[in-house]
């Protein structure tokens, strides 16, 4: 009895269980901005955005070159400049014509359509911090359209959530979460947005938001009294205050 005992605790202090060093071993947590970050361009979003550079400087019908020339230019693949043309098609910047002195030519686009690519155009060429920073300017400016609008439009039931979704806004501030009060800011902001009857604004300002995510918010706090009076005014229809909580500050 007494070696079954002295074998039993001889293997059991032959295997020691050290749980220091295995959770040392494991590796760090990803933050959210690490594993949300965009994948890099593709090699036909890149031809694009070149051919689109040509569009840019060239006038309405210019001939931009041959499928051959252009693809050389960019040097990538037929498959891949197959995917490029597929790219710029779809964003209205250039028309095919077959046959001799065919080729690639610059598309007449509709004001909508120059607005959108221009804004795509931010988005491609700047650095992420440059091109918030922009945007948020833009964005900021706009404020005081969306609150004429919801002085004007905002039902009971817009107000109450508003005022919910402000909470989450304030929690996140209140933790001190950077990723957290930025989504809850957009989401409070795409509310506000979605009260007003023009879509033009709805879309630009929602692009707006999306590319004002790279800039950093200096104050959460000061943010969310901002927001808390707007919304305050917005309940009690005073125009006056309203517009002035929306200014940028």
């Amino acid at each position: 009895m007494e070696a079954t005992d002295d074998s039993r605790n001889r293997r059991s202090s032959a295997t020691p269980v050290s749980t220091g060093a295995r959770e040392s071993d494991e590796p760090p947590a990803l933050r959210r901005g690490e594993w949300e970050r965009p994948p890099a361009a593709s090699r036909a979003e890149v031809a694009a955005e070149r051919i689109a550079e040509l569009v840019a400087c060239a006038e309405p019908g210019a001939r931009l070159g041959t499928k051959h020339e252009l693809r050389a230019e960019c040097g990538v693949s037929v498959g891949t400049f197959n995917e490029t043309l597929r790219l710029l098609q779809s964003r209205g910047l250039v028309t095919v014509r077959p046959g001799p002195g065919g080729g690639l030519f610059a598309a007449e686009q509709s004001p909508m359509r120059r607005l959108g690519n221009s804004v795509l155009a931010l988005d491609t060429q700047r650095p992420d911090e440059v091109c918030g920073e922009e945007a948020r300017r833009i964005r900021d400016a706009l404020g005081p359209l969306l609150a004429e609008d919801a002085l004007w439009h905002a039902s009971p039931a817009d107000l109450a959530d508003l005022r919910r979704m402000l909470a989450d806004v304030t929690a996140a501030a209140d933790a001190d979460d950077p990723d957290a009060f930025a989504e809850a800011d957009r989401q409070w902001r795409v509310r506000l947005a979605a009260i007003s009857p023009n879509a033009l604004l709805r879309s630009v300002y929602a692009t707006l938001l999306t590319l004002a995510a790279a800039a950093p918010v200096a104050d959460p706090a000061e943010r969310c009294a901002r927001h808390a009076a707007l919304l305050d005014a917005l309940e009690a229809r005073d125009r006056a205050t309203a517009l002035e909580a929306a200014q940028p500050t």
